[in-house]
């Protein structure tokens, strides 16, 4: 489940505009959903390699060029398919958890 929520919110991060690795792991920590850029790595590669994402390669005056991800179109039908989700699975809960 923390997978599925992880790539949901990695997507909505991305969905408001193009991000470089660390920028995502920022807005993660911001709401404070600790994640290390080792963990970000691999889900962020499967995602590009299954069409969701795509990126672009960016010069640096700080160092090696920076890779920005953006959503496909894949992406974005994606990120609204889980949009769908949550909110059906939090009126659930809601449901559920009020007396």
């Amino acid at each position: 489940m923390r997978k599925g929520i992880l790539e949901f919110c990695i997507l909505s991060v991305i969905d408001r505009k193009e991000a470089y690795t660390s920028d995502i792991v920022e807005a993660l920590k911001s709401a404070d959903l600790l994640v290390v850029e080792g963990t970000l790595y691999p889900l962020l590669s499967r995602l590009k390699n299954n069409g969701i994402l795509t990126y672009r390669w960016e010069e640096s005056t700080a160092g090696p060029p920076r890779k920005y991800f953006c959503l496909t179109e894949e992406g974005k039908r994606l990120l609204a398919q889980l949009k769908d989700e949550w909110r059906a699975i939090s009126t659930s809960i809601h449901q559920i958890t009020q007396p």
